[in-house]
């Protein structure tokens, strides 16, 4: 058993954001250390991940996952090093991933803590390409929009961590035809020149709906939606008959105080017999053992690329979360605890 620091550092949550979130909505504040219990572990956090469903859970209402509590410590995916372990399985020095991050030091279970291997990837990968990001834009892709070869495949927040993946995976899954949406020319090139998509364009050089069109003049069969708004009507109006969509996030109403004006075509649902599906990665749980196989061996190939935006210090968390907001990471976000 290693040593245990009296105290440690984490983030909570002081005041629920209108709009926005501010750095005055949180506060790092210091706490005790105390030993695991029974069955648990303690593990020094090495990285964790800030994701756009957080912003979510800062704000009180009901929804799939219970809100961030005020004046408490915030929670998300993180990777760490067992410091000491009361729990069978799990022993000082093994590597760990776990929901305990936001916070330097985490008391987790023993069985909700799934010991990783960094001889077999970067540490980082378990929280993008082979961990919850990537996971969902297997299961989004593969099993919710039903995806077959041949299919044309829109993606839009293409750049980031889980739309990457999606426009990979369906290129080496045989589409006929994967297009981007990002929001920088940068972005834009990454898809097209790193990612192999065939076509990507900045939603911020013109209206969406005449950019796809001109990306995609034959239609599109699949649509996966990390945005909404305007880009889920520009889709609908691309989308062939029985084309599916994948509702993965919205981010572009995170931080609405009004409600959206697109999109304004729903009644193509009907005519077109499209089908849309929200999705939640939790219920595709099953597709683990053949994702890790599948996706693993991708990566180790060099066949599925990555990229991570890296912020070093628990200081600057807060700053990672609104900078992912606001679009600034390339792949995705993630804070090394330590500078």
């Amino acid at each position: 058993m290693s040593a245990i620091p009296a105290t440690g550092r984490e983030w909570h949550l002081v005041a629920r954001p209108q709009g926005w979130p501010k750095p005055e909505d949180f506060a790092l504040r210091e706490v005790p250390v105390a030993e695991p219990g029974p069955g648990q572990v303690l593990v020094r956090n090495l990285y964790m991940s800030v994701d756009p469903y957080m912003r979510g859970r800062m704000n009180d209402v009901k929804s799939y996952v219970p809100p961030f509590q005020l004046d408490q410590p915030m929670d998300g995916g993180a990777v760490g090093k067992v410091i000491a372990s009361n729990a069978d399985g799990l022993a000082v020095g093994d590597h760990v991933l776990h929901s305990g991050g936001w916070r330097e030091y985490a008391a987790v279970d023993g069985k909700r803590a799934v010991k990783v291997d960094p001889r077999v990837a970067p540490l980082t990968a378990y929280l993008g390409v082979l961990g919850m990001t990537g996971l969902t834009a297997y299961s989004g892709l593969l099993e919710v929009a039903s995806f077959k070869e041949g299919d044309a495949v829109f993606v839009s927040g293409a750049a980031g961590a889980v739309g990457s993946e999606v426009g990979q995976i369906a290129k080496l899954k045989g589409a006929s035809r994967v297009i981007g949406s990002a929001g920088s020319d940068e972005k834009v090139r990454l898809l097209l020149d790193e990612y192999g998509f065939d076509a990507a364009f900045n939603y911020k050089n013109g209206p969406v709906a005449e950019q796809l069109k001109e990306a995609a003049p034959d239609g599109i069969d699949v649509y996966f939606d990390n945005v909404g708004g305007d880009h889920l009507e520009a889709a609908l109006s691309s989308l062939k008959v029985h084309g599916r969509i994948t509702v993965c996030g919205m981010i572009a109403q995170y931080n609405a105080t009004e409600p959206p004006a697109a999109p304004r075509n729903l009644a193509l649902l009907i005519g077109k017999r499209l089908r849309m599906q929200g999705m939640l990665v939790s219920d595709h749980n099953h597709l683990q053992p053949q994702f890790f196989e599948e996706v693993g061996a991708w990566v180790r190939e060099g066949k599925l690329h990555y990229r991570e935006t890296v912020v070093k210090g628990v200081d600057n968390a807060v700053d990672a979360f609104l900078g992912m907001l606001r679009g600034e990471n390339i792949g995705k976000m993630i804070v090394a605890l330590e500078d």
